[in-house]
């Protein structure tokens, strides 16, 4: 295993490996190991764990600068003491790194309000396989230059290139949150009441919404909305007044608001802990059409209702590749998240979509003979 320390001794330990046609795995805090598709095969690891220094740090300017191998809760603590935050509540994120999670892609709750990787990234630095350092964007949130290749690397799976570093946008902590679980009979009144809260003048950080199967880990057996309200103590109010009569349930405070949302950013890694063969399918959809996505899950589901974003849960990897195929059907947008542990032939992705080649063509620019992490893009790339 090779652990670079700076990002030209990543970039030179790229291009030597390259020479000889290594197949080579990145890896940051190896937690998602089962996310995105496997590696067919490979003949050195790279680790970026030990690049994990804070680069540059300007609270005043909203704004920071990590390496890539720095853990995610390493970054979140430091912004804590500023009471700023990058709202990216990512799953596995008590080990996952910095680079791990922009390069997967992975949100959570709050996607809904403050976006996805692309909304809070304002620059990067990536070595290459011919030994380059490349740097795009910057530290100043309306910097557009160079962007859009960083944004190539938002979500590729360390295929095109390895993360040096992450320059992020931050936004102030609120100063009052408060939760609020509301049950239901069924999906359909759940997502009624989601559309009046979407329809008013109020803006949630989160609202999710959890099948019978999943609210059972939360205490209910019904369809349960949970929303999280933020800002200030008269607007966190106002939400209380105005979601009383719109269903049955309760609110939540400080700790155990805290609580219930790090239970729902990490019921993903929850559900495939002991389970080698489970997995997890992603479909995205319009708000309109959340309703039948996630009612056709057979087990658990838990849905972005905010953003049309709906994860089920399936305790064997065949089951899901089946429902996977039913969804290609169907005309939804569907993944195989994370997969079965030591089950490779599976279809993770089965209807990719038309900028597929254009994908692969990429690909070809950044890394011709498929070297970095073959096989980690759904087994597509």
């Amino acid at each position: 295993m090779f652990g670079p320390t700076t990002g030209e001794e990543l970039a030179d330990t790229l291009r030597r490996l390259a020479l000889h046609d290594c197949l080579i795995e990145l890896r940051g805090g190896a937690t998602k190991r089962r996310m995105g598709g496997a590696l067919q095969r490979f003949d050195e690891t790279v680790s970026l764990a030990c690049l994990r220094r804070v680069i540059e740090y300007e609270p005043h300017d909203l704004t920071i600068s990590v390496e890539a191998g720095l853990p995610w809760r390493e970054l979140t603590a430091v912004l804590a003491q500023h009471r700023q935050m990058v709202p990216l509540d990512p799953p596995f994120g008590e080990s996952a790194t910095v680079g791990g999670v922009v390069a997967a892609n992975c949100s959570g709750p709050r996607r809904r309000l403050y976006g996805t990787a692309r909304d809070l990234v304002i620059g990067m630095q990536f070595a290459t396989l011919e030994g380059k350092l490349v740097s795009t964007g910057g530290m100043v949130v309306k910097n557009v230059a160079g962007l859009d290749m960083g944004k190539l690397m938002i979500g590729s799976f360390g295929t095109l290139a390895a993360l040096v570093s992450v320059n992020f946008k931050l936004l102030p902590m609120p100063a009052v949150e408060r939760s609020f679980l509301l049950v239901f009979d069924s999906a359909s009144a759940a997502l009624a009441v989601r559309d009046r809260i979407a329809a008013g003048a109020l803006e949630p950080a989160a609202l999710d919404l959890l099948n019978p199967a999943a609210a059972t880990a939360f205490g209910n057996a019904a369809w349960m909305l949970v929303v999280r309200a933020a800002g200030n103590a008269a607007a966190v109010d106002r939400y209380e007044r105005e979601l009383a009569g719109l269903g049955s349930g309760v609110a939540l405070e400080e700790q155990d608001h805290l609580r219930l949302w790090r239970r729902l950013e990490e019921y993903t890694p929850a559900f495939l802990a002991g389970r080698p063969d489970g997995a997890v399918v992603r479909v995205s959809c319009t708000l309109k059409d959340l309703a039948g996505a996630i009612e056709q899950f057979p087990g658990p589901a838990v849905a972005r209702a905010g953003a049309g974003v709906c994860y089920g849960y399936f305790e064997s990897g065949r089951d899901a590749a089946a429902w996977l195929t039913d969804a290609a059907h169907r005309g939804w947008k569907a993944v195989m998240e994370f997969g079965p542990e030591h089950r490779h032939d599976l279809e993770m992705w089965p209807a990719p979509g038309g900028d597929l080649e254009l994908m692969r063509r990429i690909k070809h620019m950044f890394d011709p003979a498929n070297l970095l992490n073959r096989g980690r893009l759904y087994q597509r790339i």
